[in-house]
C-alpha cells in the first residue's frame, strides 16, 4: 500500500522536473539578454558621460577663447587710443565696456532652451544643502555637486544657466592666480625715492584713512538699510557688521586709470607718489579690516550685538594678521636672492616662482597674501633685483609688467561680463543710491581731515588743489570687485556685490575719463619730458635732498640699510670692512663678497663722472645764459642806433 502510494508522487515529480528542464533553456536566454540589456545601458551611459565631458571641456574652450578674443580687441583698441592720443576713456573702462557687451550677447542673444523635467522634485531640508549629493539608484551610487541655487523666474532654462555658471570663474582664481601680479607689480615697480618721502602721508592715509571710510560708510548704510526696512524694501536680513563689512571693501581704491594718465603726462611726482602709495597700502590695509570684521563673533545668543571682549578680539586680529603678513613678506623678499647669473632664464624662473609662492604661502598659514606679496614685492626691488644678472632684471621687470597688464584687463573685462551672466544680483535702489553718497562723504572724511594734520608736521604742504585732486581719484577698481565677488551666498553680500559692481563702472568711467580736464582745472603742475631728462643727471643731488626732507625714522633706516643690510644682502653698498668697526674686520672681509668692492668703486666712478657732468652742464647754461643776454643787449643797441 505504501509503495503503490509512493509511485504517483514520485512519477509526479519527474514530471515537473522534466517541464523545468525544458523552460530551463528559456530561462538561460533570458538571463543573457538581461545581462546584454544591462551591457548595452552601461555602454550607453558611458558613452552619454564621454559625450558630456567633451562638451563641457569644448563650452570651456569656448569660455576662454572669449576672454582671450576680448583682451586682444582691448589691446589693438588701446594702441588706436595711444595713436591717436585719446585720453577720455582709459584701457580699463575700455574693457569693461567689451565685457558688457559679450555679457549681454550671451544673456539674451542665445536663447533659452527648455529643460526636460517640467516639474522638478521637491524636498524639505531641515539643514542648509550639502555641497555632495550621493544617491542609490538601483544599486549604482551616482555623485551630485551642488552648482549653486537658481532663480525660480528661470527654473525651465537649465542649460542656459549652466552656460552662464560656466562663465562665472570661482572667486578663488581672483585670488589665487589673477591678483598676486597685479599686487606684486605694484610693489616691485615702487619708485622708493618720492615714496618713502611722503612715507608718513602715505601711512596715514592709508591706515587711519581706510579705517575712517570703513567705520563712516559702514554707519552710513546702516542708516540706508533701517530706511530699506522701514519703506518695506529689505527682504531679508542685513547687520550691522553686513553694513562695516560693505564699508570695509569699497574703501579700497584702485586709481589705476588716475595713475596711468598721470605717469603719460608727467604729473607732478609727489602728487603720483601720495596717491599710489596710498591705493597700494590701502588695498592690503581693507583686506585685513574685512578679515577683521568677519572675525567679530559675540558670545551669547545673538551674534550681531557690540561685545567689547569681540571688538577688542578683532582689533587683535587686525594687528596680527596685518604684522604677521609683513613679516612673511620681508622675510621671504630678502632670503629669495639668486646664484643664478650663468643661467639667466632659469634665475628669472625661480624668481617668480619664489615670489607668487609667497602669496600662497601666506593664505596658507591664515595671514593676507596680499600684504605677503606686496611687501616681499617691495623687498626684493629693494635687494634681490641688485643679485639678477643684467638680462634677468630686464627679463623680471618686463614679464611682471605684461602678467599685471594682462591680469588688470581681464578682471575688468569680467566685470563688464558679470553684470549679465551673474545671476543672483539683487539690485536696490535705495542701498545704490545711499552708497554713492556714503563713498563720497566717505572720501571726504579721509582726506580733508587728515590732510589738514599732516600739512601741522610736513614741510611742503599738501596743497588744496592735491586734496581735491585725491579726493576726485578715489576710484574703486579690481580689489573691491575681488572681495565682494568672493563671497555671495547670503542676501546681504549679493546685494553688495551688485552694488561694487556698479559703483566700479561710475567711477571708472567717469573720473577716470575726467582726469585730465580735472588736472588742468586745478592747475596741477606737468614736467616737461625734457626736464625729467636733465632732473636724471643730478641724481645724487636728488638722493641726499630725500634723506634730508625725509622723517627722522627714515633717516635712520636709510643710514642702517645702506651701511649693513645692503652689504650683507646685495652686492651694492659700501663694502661692510668700511662700515662696520676695524674689530670685526675679518667678519667683514668674510661678508662681503668681491662683487661688492667692484660695484663699489664702479659707483664711486660713476658718482664723479655725474658730478663733472653736472658742473659741464652748470657751464654751459650759465655760457648760454650770458650769451643771451649779450645778444639781447647787442639788439637793444641796434635799435637804439637805428632810431
Amino acid at each position: 500500500m505504501n509503495a503503490v502510494a509512493r509511485k504517483p508522487k514520485l512519477w509526479r515529480f519527474f514530471f515537473l522536473l522534466e517541464k523545468q528542464m525544458m523552460f530551463f533553456p528559456i530561462l538561460i536566454l533570458l538571463i543573457n539578454q538581461a545581462s546584454k540589456m544591462n551591457a548595452e545601458d552601461g555602454a550607453m551611459e558611458e558613452l552619454a558621460t564621454e559625450k558630456e565631458a567633451e562638451e563641457s571641456h569644448r563650452q570651456d574652450s569656448v569660455n576662454l577663447l572669449t576672454f582671450i578674443l576680448l583682451l586682444t580687441l582691448t589691446i589693438l583698441t588701446i594702441w588706436l587710443f595711444k595713436h591717436r592720443r585719446v585720453r577720455f576713456l582709459h584701457e580699463t573702462g575700455l574693457a569693461m565696456i567689451y565685457g558688457l557687451l559679450v555679457g549681454v550677447i550671451l544673456r539674451y542673444g542665445i536663447p533659452a532652451t527648455s529643460y526636460h523635467n517640467k516639474t522638478p522634485p521637491s524636498c524639505s531640508l531641515k539643514e542648509g544643502p550639502v555641497s555632495t549629493l550621493l544617491l542609490n539608484v538601483s544599486g549604482k551610487f551616482f555623485e551630485y555637486t551642488l552648482k549653486g541655487e537658481i532663480n525660480s523666474r528661470e527654473i525651465h532654462n537649465v542649460e542656459q544657466n549652466d552656460m552662464l555658471r560656466k562663465v562665472t570663474f570661482d572667486p578663488e582664481v581672483f585670488f589665487n592666480i589673477l591678483l598676486p601680479p597685479i599686487i606684486f607689480h605694484a610693489g616691485y615697480s615702487l619708485k622708493k625715492r618720492h615714496f618713502f618721502r611722503n612715507l608718513g602721508s602715505i601711512i596715514t592715509y592709508a591706515f587711519l584713512g581706510t579705517a575712517i571710510s570703513c567705520f563712516v560708510i559702514g554707519n552710513l548704510m546702516y542708516g540706508v538699510v533701517k530706511l530699506m526696512q522701514f519703506v518695506g524694501q529689505l527682504t531679508d536680513k542685513f547687520y550691522y557688521t553686513d553694513c562695516l563689512f560693505f564699508g570695509a571693501i569699497i574703501s579700497a581704491t584702485d586709481p589705476v586709470t588716475v595713475l596711468a594718465i598721470f605717469n603719460e603726462l608727467h604729473a607732478d611726482v609727489d602728487l603720483y607718489a601720495l596717491l599710489f602709495g596710498e591705493s597700494v597700502m590701502n588695498d592690503a590695509v581693507a583686506i585685513v579690516l574685512s578679515s577683521s570684521i568677519m572675525a567679530y563673533q559675540p558670545a551669547g545668543a545673538n551674534t550681531h550685538t557690540f561685545d567689547t571682549a569681540a571688538f577688542f578680539k578683532s582689533v587683535g586680529v587686525f594687528l596680527g594678521i596685518f604684522s604677521g603678513s609683513f613679516a612673511m613678506g620681508a622675510v621671504t623678499g630678502v632670503v629669495t636672492f639668486t646664484k643664478l647669473h650663468c643661467f639667466p632664464l632659469l634665475e628669472t624662473a625661480l624668481f617668480f616662482l619664489m615670489s607668487w609662492s609667497t602669496f600662497l604661502l601666506a593664505e596658507a598659514c591664515g595671514f593676507t597674501g596680499v600684504v605677503a606679496v606686496l611687501f616681499c614685492g617691495i623687498t626684493q626691488a629693494h635687494y634681490t633685483y641688485n643679485n639678477l644678472s643684467e638680462e634677468s632684471t630686464t627679463r623680471t621687470k618686463q614679464l611682471f609688467e605684461v602678467l599685471h597688464f594682462l591680469a588688470e584687463n581681464f578682471i575688468f573685462s569680467y566685470m563688464g561680463l558679470a553684470l549679465f551672466t551673474f545671476q543672483n544680483h539683487i539690485f536696490s535702489p535705495i542701498f545704490i543710491i545711499g552708497a554713492f553718497l556714503a563713498i563720497f562723504i566717505g572720501r571726504a572724511s579721509n582726506i580733508y581731515p587728515l590732510s589738514f594734520l599732516l600739512n601741522l608736521g610736513r614741510r611742503h604742504k599738501i596743497g588744496g588743489n592735491f586734496q581735491h585732486m585725491m579726493m576726485f581719484a578715489g576710484l574703486r577698481g579690481a580689489m573691491a570687485f575681488a572681495l565682494a565677488i568672493r563671497d555671495t551666498a547670503t542676501y546681504a553680500r549679493q546685494m553688495m556685490f551688485t552694488t561694487t559692481l556698479l559703483i566700479v563702472f561710475f567711477t571708472v568711467w567717469v573720473f577716470g575719463g575726467g582726469t585730465t580736464p580735472m588736472l588742468s582745472w586745478l592747475h596741477i603742475r606737468l614736467e616737461h619730458p625734457s626736464l625729467l631728462q636733465v632732473h636724471s643727471t643730478v641724481i645724487t643731488e636728488e638722493t641726499l635732498k630725500t634723506r634730508q626732507e625725509s622723517a627722522w625714522l627714515f633717516r635712520l633706516w636709510y643710514t642702517f640699510d645702506h651701511n649693513y643690510l645692503k652689504p650683507l644682502l646685495t652686492h651694492s653698498g659700501p663694502p661692510l670692512t668700511s662700515t662696520l668697526p676695524a674689530c670685526c674686520g675679518p667678519l667683514a672681509r668674510c661678508l662681503t663678497s668681491p662683487q661688492a668692492y667692484e660695484s663699489f668703486m664702479n659707483k664711486e666712478d660713476r658718482t664723479f663722472h655725474i658730478y663733472i657732468h653736472k658742473q659741464l652742464i652748470n657751464i654751459f647754461f650759465t655760457n648760454i645764459s650770458k650769451v643771451i643776454a649779450i645778444k639781447k643787449q647787442t639788439v637793444l643797441y641796434i635799435e637804439q642806433f637805428n632810431k
